[in-house]
């Protein structure tokens, strides 16, 4: 038995597939919590333009929400979802934030791919668990629930809004005296959003990660594709810290509402002596301000797997920062059996690509 759709409130009407990526790029400059991942360039990048799909909620003659989604099949599954991450989109630029938004945003997604196209629906929205609205309510009578077998991720968000003196003041002690150890060490710091620079960096990136032993967390030649393809005005912003000339210490940015993303970050050995890491995420803090941000999104910390991590982003974030948890990943689903065949994946799937992954290993080995 399909799902049946509900009406929107009066006033509200939802377009899907409507826009092209230009237009989607002013869309977002509308909206205060636009991030990387609802750039065009994001998913067509990573799943082709034939696999994306985006909704723009209107009430009146205003957009009010925004949403991309990425489309794809569930492995062994017969099925279809449609993946939407940070997003949707509801807090418009210096307008007070109205609940109703991004509710009717839940509920025309739901309409859309789940009672009309027959997917599963998998959103993960930038909401966390210390807003005192309650938005996992709303998730909840609009038919989403959450999933089960993920951790809903942990971040620091740092408040930037503040004069640059007052934001050094905040920081922990012995990062701040980290910090004036790497400006006494003669650095410099080179910084935009070339292809050069991009390459610079994953030449650090891939040093670091075989110094540490340390997996690939996310595809970086993946995102030198999608900053090639964004425009100039949402581009990621590379800085790279050298000494005489020799490349210590990289970090990767992106800044699109008015919250800034930390990405990527690397250190060599050099960097290590010189502190470079520190000098970079002030100079960070210090774009990030001039574009117009209010917040820094410090981007994930766990201080069981990656204690040092930890330490350095808390240090960072000190007495301007919060440690929240997001809200995590929500599922719709069309019928109860859909619901259990996808709760089955989420478990076993993990299991099924380490087993791939091993294998593949051990075929290269006896090659």
């Amino acid at each position: 038995m399909s799902a049946k759709p509900r009406n929107l409130d009066p006033g509200y009407v939802a377009q899907f597939d409507t826009v092209n990526s230009e237009e989607w790029s002013r869309i977002l400059n509308q909206f205060s919590d636009a991030n990387i991942y609802q750039t065009w360039s994001y998913e067509a990048v990573r799943q082709g333009e034939n696999n994306v799909s985006h909704m723009i909620l209107r009430a009146g003659d205003r957009i009010v929400a925004a949403a991309q989604a990425r489309l794809a099949s569930i492995p062994f599954l017969g099925l279809s979802a449609a993946y939407i991450r940070w997003a949707p989109l509801w807090q418009l630029r210096a307008q007070i934030l109205e609940p109703a938004n991004i509710q009717q945003a839940l509920r025309a997604l739901r309409n859309e791919y789940v009672c009309r196209r027959g997917q599963v629906l998998r959103i993960f929205p930038i909401l966390y668990d210390d807003n005192p609205q309650p938005y996992a309510e709303i998730l909840s009578r609009e038919q989403y629930t959450r999933v089960p077998a993920e951790d809903p991720g942990r971040t620091l968000i740092m408040d930037i809004h503040q004069p640059l003196d007052e934001i050094r003041k905040k920081l922990d002690q012995k990062w701040r005296n980290c910090l004036n150890r790497s400006e006494r060490n003669n650095l410099e710091v080179v910084e935009g959003t070339d292809d050069k620079l991009f390459a610079d960096f994953i030449s650090i990136y891939r040093s670091l990660l075989d110094r540490k032993k340390f997996p690939p967390p996310n595809d970086i030649n993946e995102f030198r594709s999608i900053q090639r393809d964004l425009p100039p005005e949402h581009s990621m912003r590379v800085l790279i810290c050298q000494s005489g000339g020799v490349s210590s210490a990289g970090i990767i940015c992106a800044t699109i509402g008015d919250m800034g993303l930390y990405l990527f970050g690397a250190t060599n050995e050099e960097g290590l002596t010189n502190k470079s890491s520190y000098l970079l995420q002030w100079k960070a803090i210090q774009w990030m301000k001039d574009t117009g941000c209010h917040y820094y999104n410090l981007n994930g910390i766990n201080p069981a797997t990656n204690p040092g991590g930890y330490h350095f982003k808390a240090g960072l974030s000190g007495k301007n920062g919060r440690d929240v948890n997001y809200l995590g990943r929500y599922d719709s689903y069309a019928s109860r059996r859909t619901a259990q065949l996808v709760r089955i994946a989420d478990v076993m799937l993990p299991s099924i690509k380490r087993a791939i992954h091993k294998k593949g290993i051990l075929k290269k080995k006896a090659i």
